[in-house]
């Protein structure tokens, strides 16, 4: 079957135990670490920047996952670039220049990823997508953590699928959003290639057990007849 990362998202951690929270990561192989950049503007929360990621890049090799929802993430990309990150992820609501915007990461030899919100269209992505290394659906509106799962927003996961195996594109798909072990088969089977979990993960008293439950949720109670075939 398709192999499904996990993209844990350090905001809803302790932040007071980030050494010991990398250190579980990397133990646990988390494909990636999850970075939720918040301005105030774009969204309401206001989250960390640059200089709270940069010193935590010493600390492991993990991909640097950067979600950007801020306002003019052309201002800031490099300063995130520089701080560690290993794909930037911009919102497609708030970029004015998109072609722009994808070469400048590109140039930069980093990966770039285009997010929508719940509102926001599937289709609006399309005609960059061959550019594009990953897209990220919003399973939630962004801002705050702890909300429920959208489960209408895996037509979009749907619709990126098709158009990335048919026209054998070099792009993941992502989701994020209310993810937990009740609900993640459901973006599996839907065509995600990584998952971002916050609460799911962090609210636990075990985290490094609740990733391995939540791996482990990955394929539940789905049809074999429905399960991706083996690559």
């Amino acid at each position: 079957m398709r192999k499904v990362m996990l993209s844990p998202s350090i905001l809803d951690s302790d932040f007071s135990e980030i050494k010991s929270t990398i250190k579980m990561l990397d133990k646990a192989k988390a494909e990636f670490i999850h970075f939720d950049v918040m301005d105030g503007n774009f969204v309401p929360a206001i989250t960390f920047g640059p200089k709270i990621m940069k010193p935590l890049r010493a600390l492991t090799k993990i991909v640097f996952d950067t979600h950007l929802m801020i306002l003019n993430p052309d201002k800031y990309a490099d300063l995130f670039i520089d701080a560690g990150a290993d794909i930037v992820t911009v919102h497609m609501e708030a970029v004015k220049d998109m072609k722009a915007m994808i070469k400048q990461v590109k140039d930069r030899g980093k990966k770039i990823g285009v997010s929508i919100k719940p509102d926001t269209p599937s289709k609006t992505l399309h005609k960059y997508m061959e550019n594009l290394d990953l897209v990220l659906v919003m399973s939630v509106e962004p801002g705050f953590g702890g909300q429920k799962f959208m489960e209408p927003m895996l037509d979009k996961v749907r619709d990126f699928r098709s158009i990335i195996d048919s026209n054998k594109l070099n792009c993941i798909i992502e989701i994020d959003g209310g993810i937990n072990r009740e609900n993640a088969h459901l973006a599996c089977s839907a065509g995600v290639d990584a998952i971002v979990a916050g609460n799911a993960i962090f609210g636990s008293k075990n985290p490094a057990q609740a990733i391995k439950e939540l791996r482990a949720s990955f394929w539940r109670d789905i049809d074999p007849r429905l399960m991706p075939k083996k690559q």
